[in-house]
């Protein structure tokens, strides 16, 4: 079995409505298990430390938590939950989505995924969100479909 492509958009928030979390849940519960595609992080610098930054989670704890518990993605919402006793800041949930929706890319990642995916950079696609849903796709494409 291949390992498998994370295909979650970080524009996608779960009840909580926090963006990116629900991917973020996805590449942990499978890094836990190492079956994450080799060209994704379990955790990575980005999207991924933004989100557990704007919710003051701590990275660690929550690795552990997923690899410990193995949690659905409503459990990992309730465990956030329960360690925010309870609530989140609506405002700080609204500062970190904007966050995550807003983030532009460089000139040359954008260019590198536009190629990837045959599409002609014609300045159209700068979010970092929809340029990363089509590096997703492509990779997923060529390990999964094109083989």
């Amino acid at each position: 079995m291949s390992k498998v492509v994370p295909t979650i958009s970080s524009g996608v928030a779960g009840p909580l409505g926090v963006l990116h979390l629900p991917r973020l849940w996805q590449k942990a519960s499978l890094g836990a298990v190492n079956n994450l595609h080799d060209d994704y992080p379990a955790c990575g610098q980005g999207y991924d430390q933004m989100v557990l930054d704007g919710l003051g989670v701590d990275r660690e704890e929550f690795l552990n938590y997923i690899k410990d518990s193995k949690p659905t993605y409503p459990q990992a919402e309730a465990w956030i939950l329960e360690k925010k006793g309870g609530s989140l800041d609506s405002a700080a949930v609204k500062t970190l989505n904007d966050s995550i929706a807003g983030y532009i890319h460089d000139d040359a990642t954008r260019k590198e995924i536009l190629d990837a995916s045959g599409i002609v950079d014609e300045g159209k696609i700068k979010d970092a969100v929809n340029l990363n849903n089509l590096d997703d796709w492509q990779i997923f494409h060529a390990q999964e479909i094109a083989g």
